[in-house]
Order: C-alpha cells, then sequence, then structure tokens
C-alpha cells in the first residue's frame, strides 16, 4: 500500500471512528416488517443550528443488498457537518416485494426525515438523497416520480430532497432499461430519465464507462434532458471502469467520487470549509 493511501486510510479511520455518533431508528411499520435507518451524526453536533442532510439508498437490483455499503460515506460526511441516514427497504429476496415497494419505502424515509428534521437539527430544504445502481434510481425517483406512494404516509409531507448524488443509477428503466422485466409498461410512471421535469434537484452521476448495466450514452441522454429542462446534471466519467466501481473496495475510486461530491455540496452552499483530508 502507497505511503499516501495508507494515511488517508487512517486519516477517514480517526475521523470516523471518533467524529460522529449513531443512532438506529424505525421509520416506517408495514405489517410485521419494520424498516430501520441508520442515522450517523456529527459528533457534539450544535443543536442551535439546522445541518444538511444526506440520505443513502443501496444497490442490489431492487432484490438484496446492505446498509452498510455506503457506511463508510456516511461517516465521512458525518465529520463534514452532514446528518447521515443509511435507509433499509423492501427487496425481493427479503421481502417478495417489487421495485415498486422499494420506492414507496424510499419516499417514506424522506418524508420521515423531513417530519423530524427538528429533532435530528436538520435542515428541511437542505436534504440529499444519493444512492448506487437500483439506489440511484430510488434517489433520482424520490425527486421525480409522483406516483408509488404509502397509503400510510402523509402526502403533504414532500419527499422530494433538495439534490443528488448518483452512483451508476438505473435511471432507465424502459425498454433495454434495468428492471424492464419488472416493471413493463409502468416504466412510464416509474423510470426517471422518461419524467425529467422542471425544477429537478441539481444532480452529480459517476459513471464507469465500462459499465454493462448503464450505458454512457444513457446517462448523457439524461444530462441533455435535465440541461433542457433548467436543471444542473454533473457528470463524472470514469474510462475503464465497471458497475461498483466506486465502493470502498475499490479504494481509489471510492475517493476520487467521495471527493467530488464534496465539491459539489460545497458548490451548493451545503459545505462551507474544505475537507479536513490530506493527500500526500
Amino acid at each position: 500500500m502507497k505511503k499516501w493511501h495508507l494515511k488517508f486510510v487512517l486519516i477517514v479511520f480517526f475521523m470516523c471512528s471518533s467524529l460522529f455518533s449513531q443512532e438506529k431508528v424505525v421509520y416506517k411499520q408495514i405489517d410485521s416488517i419494520a424498516l430501520s435507518m441508520f442515522i450517523y451524526s456529527p459528533e457534539n453536533i450544535d443543536t442551535s443550528k439546522k445541518h444538511p442532510a444526506i440520505v443513502f439508498f443501496f444497490g442490489g437490483g431492487w432484490n438484496e443488498g446492505s446498509v452498510k455499503q455506503f457506511e463508510p460515506h456516511a461517516k465521512y460526511f458525518a465529520q463534514r457537518g452532514l446528518v447521515c441516514f443509511l435507509v433499509d427497504y423492501r427487496v425481493k429476496k427479503k421481502h417478495q416485494t417489487t421495485p415498486f415497494e422499494s420506492l414507496k419505502d424510499a419516499k417514506s424515509a424522506i418524508r420521515f426525515i423531513r417530519e423530524n428534521a427538528k429533532n435530528y437539527h436538520i435542515d428541511s430544504e437542505k436534504i440529499v438523497a444519493s444512492g448506487g445502481s437500483a439506489g440511484g434510481q430510488l434517489a433520482a425517483a424520490t425527486a421525480l416520480i409522483d406516483g408509488y406512494n404509502e397509503t400510510s404516509d402523509n402526502t403533504f409531507i414532500s419527499c422530494k430532497p433538495n439534490a443528488l448524488i448518483l452512483f451508476n443509477p438505473a435511471i432507465d428503466n424502459g425498454p433495454g432499461g434495468v428492471g424492464f422485466d419488472r416493471v413493463k409498461d409502468d416504466y412510464k410512471n416509474f423510470s426517471p430519465i422518461h419524467n425529467i421535469k422542471k425544477r429537478t434537484p441539481p444532480t452529480i452521476i459517476f459513471l464507469g464507462t465500462k459499465d454493462a448495466l448503464i450505458p454512457v450514452e444513457t446517462v448523457k441522454k439524461y444530462q441533455k434532458l435535465m440541461n433542457k429542462a433548467g436543471s444542473n446534471c454533473e457528470v463524472h466519467l470514469y474510462e475503464g471502469k465497471t458497475h461498483g466501481f466506486f465502493n470502498y473496495n475499490k479504494f481509489d475510486n471510492y475517493k476520487s467520487t467521495l471527493l467530488k461530491a464534496d465539491a459539489f455540496l460545497k458548490s451548493l452552499g451545503y459545505l462551507e470549509e474544505k475537507p479536513k483530508i490530506e493527500v500526500e
């Protein structure tokens, strides 16, 4: 391991192990299923201020997955001053559900966070949704899709995030896209790329050029449609990288995408200071 690489690991480990606190809370109950989210807050959080929040949805094709996927990201952004949420949601292998239930849960999670913003010292107008692959689709869909709301939700509370950070997101669910075999003709009301509208939250997307599931052309089309709608969409392509290239076990890519996401949030005014990470 290179010297700078090891130093980065040790600095991140130190900060992430000492500068946040963790909590688990049930945000939704569906019959016998209790859905939880794990909350990472800055240690000694200033309760007199409202802090930005970021909500992470794991990937796994709406079939499986773990909240641990974005745990390193949550720990990092907690020490940067954000309140972070790792959301568990219903998936096929565990709950015998469809992608539609997954989206209902994602919307419920953001509504729960916004409704309880005061309790978690959150600025309800600075909520970021993030996710990878199918989790990226869920994050984007909370902003773009009007349907698929849980009947128990208070729909007067908005589920729309204020910004999006998407990692190889499954944003096209139409014919030839990810998940079409499961959503069928409902893609017209489910697929983010087919539902881009004005005032879509500012977005940053990370994608490897060798991703076998998400073509580069799809993301470029998404960016074009976003720009046409008057919304900002920043795209970062990683040459030769494949699906899931951004995960923590691909450390160099993890670090690169993490710091670009940090800069994106800084450009929106969600972060003020520079990262306290020095890479030598």
